[in-house]
């Protein structure tokens, strides 16, 4: 797996762009894992982290196939050269290990064939075990650090975000090595369902 750690220029009026929709940092983000310019480019996961005062905004990318960063020739976009690495889950997830963990994801439900999002921060850490049951891993503590509605290409798509940090156990590595490489619930392409683990 394939991890890369932006750190943007907010002077530069690309990047101010981008942080202010998720479709647009998709679409710049795209640029590193379509370099041919034909077919439909690997599926890539990333996530804005949580904004701070101190430091300029960043941005995750995780992939099971390897971006070509220098197909992101954005002169001013970054800040400073992209940190990337790669990560065996195999060697990572262990069984009963315990783990931090993050996670921004579209909590949702579906009734009646539609579906909507989950407001309600009980509720939200509900449908965050419901997950963890199906992907092989149980929440030992789980905050939801805030909670907002996502506009998506000036508004026209709403998704609402949450963000969770806790402590999870492992149960079946396997399942939660693909949970990871896939992501978890809806959004994806705009910045949701990146799982990150570290251990205890």
């Amino acid at each position: 797996m394939h991890l890369a750690r932006l750190t943007l220029d907010l002077r530069n009026a690309r990047a101010r762009r981008d942080l202010a929709d998720a479709y647009d940092m998709h679409r710049s983000l795209v640029r590193a894992f379509a370099t041919d310019g034909n077919g439909t480019p690997p599926r890539f996961l990333w996530r804005l982290e949580p904004e701070s005062a101190w430091r300029e905004p960043v941005v995750l990318v995780q992939s099971n196939h390897e971006p070509d960063w220098s197909a992101f020739p954005m002169p001013g976009y970054l800040q400073k050269t992209i940190e990337a690495k790669t990560v065996d889950l195999n060697d990572v997830l262990v069984t009963d290990r315990r783990y931090r963990f993050r996670l921004f994801a579209n909590p949702t439900v579906t009734q009646r064939g539609k579906r909507y999002g989950v407001a309600n921060e009980n509720d939200q850490l509900d449908w965050l075990g419901r997950q963890g049951h199906k992907a092989g891993f149980t929440v030992d503590t789980a905050l939801v650090t805030s909670t907002n509605v996502l506009g998506v290409r000036g508004g026209k798509i709403c998704l609402r975000q949450a963000c969770f940090e806790g402590i999870l156990s492992v149960v079946e590595p396997s399942s939660l090595r693909a949970t990871i490489e896939r992501g978890i619930g809806p959004g994806k392409a705009f910045g949701l369902g990146l799982l990150s683990v570290s251990p205890c």
